[in-house]
C-alpha cells in the first residue's frame, strides 16, 4: 500500500475510493476542508478508471459489459455515497417529515426495507443506462458522470449549512471558500459540452449539466426542507442522483 503526506489530493483521493493508499498522518480539519476542492478531480479519475476497462471490454456483449463497469464502480467507491442513499431512503421515509426523527434515523446503522429498495432500484437503472451506451457516447458518459456527481458536492457545502454540530461535514464546511467551490464546480461541469470533441454529442453534454443542475436543485430544496441543511448522508445521495442522471441522459442520447 502506498504511503502519502496528508496532501488535499491525497486526502480526497483516500476519503472518495478504495485505491491502496494510506496518509502518513491523519489530516487535519483545515487540510480535509482543502481536499473539498479536488472531489472533481478524483471524480475525473474514476471516470479515467471505467472508462480503460470499458475499452477492455470492447469486444463483451452490453449487458456483461455494463454489470462489470457497474461492479467496477462500486469496488472503487467502497460504496461510500450508496450507504448514504440508503440511509436517506429509510429516513426520509421512516420521519414522516420530523426533522429530529428524521436525523436519528440517518445515524441508524440498519438497513430498512426502503434502503434496500432504493439502493437496488438506483443500481437497476445504472445498469440500464450502462448498457444502452453506444460507442460515441460511452467515453463522455463515463467521464463526465463520476466528474459531475462529485463536483456536485462543491456547491452543496458552498450553499447549503451542515445541519449537525459535528461530523465529517462540519470540517468541510468551515473551512469553505463559497466563491472557490463555485468556481471550480462551473468548471467542472464545462467538461460535459467540451467531451463533443471526442465524438459525445453536444447536445447531450448540455443537457447532461442541465438535468445535472435541476436534480442538484431538487435534492438540496429536500434537504433544506427537511433538515434546514446538509449532512454526510445527504452528500452521498447527491453524488449518486447526479451520477445516475447523468448515465440515463447518454443512454438516451446513444438511442438510434
Amino acid at each position: 500500500m502506498l504511503s502519502l503526506p496528508p496532501h488535499a489530493l491525497a486526502i480526497a483521493t483516500q476519503f472518495l475510493t478504495r485505491l491502496p493508499l494510506r496518509l502518513s498522518s491523519a489530516p487535519t480539519p483545515r487540510e480535509l476542508a482543502r481536499s473539498l476542492y479536488w472531489y472533481p478531480l478524483v471524480g475525473a479519475g474514476i471516470g479515467l478508471l471505467l472508462l480503460l476497462l470499458y475499452l477492455l471490454l470492447a469486444e463483451a456483449p452490453a449487458p456483461m459489459r455494463a454489470g462489470l463497469l457497474l461492479l467496477a464502480l462500486v469496488a472503487i467507491t467502497g460504496g461510500l455515497h450508496l450507504d448514504g442513499v440508503a440511509d436517506c431512503a429509510d429516513a426520509w421515509m421512516g420521519g414522516q417529515g420530523d426533522r429530529e426523527r428524521t436525523l436519528a434515523l440517518l445515524k441508524d446503522p440498519r438497513a430498512g426495507a426502503m434502503a434496500v429498495i432504493g439502493v437496488a432500484s438506483l443500481l437497476i437503472l445504472q445498469a440500464c443506462a450502462l448498457a444502452s451506451l453506444d460507442a460515441a457516447q460511452a467515453p463522455a458518459a463515463l467521464l463526465v458522470a463520476p466528474l459531475l456527481g462529485r463536483a456536485a458536492v462543491l456547491l452543496l457545502v458552498a450553499t447549503t449549512p451542515y445541519c449537525r454540530e459535528r461530523g465529517l461535514g462540519s470540517a468541510l464546511a468551515e473551512g469553505r471558500s463559497p466563491a472557490l467551490l463555485i468556481a471550480i464546480a462551473v468548471i467542472a461541469a464545462s467538461v460535459a459540452p467540451l467531451m463533443a470533441v471526442a465524438g459525445a454529442s453536444l447536445s447531450a453534454g448540455v443537457i447532461a449539466v442541465v438535468v445535472a443542475a435541476l436534480s442538484f436543485w431538487r435534492w438540496r430544496r429536500s434537504l433544506m426542507q427537511r433538515l434546514g441543511g446538509f449532512t454526510g448522508d445527504g452528500a452521498g445521495t447527491l453524488v449518486e442522483l447526479v451520477q445516475t442522471v447523468v448515465l440515463v441522459v447518454y443512454a438516451l442520447a446513444s438511442m438510434p
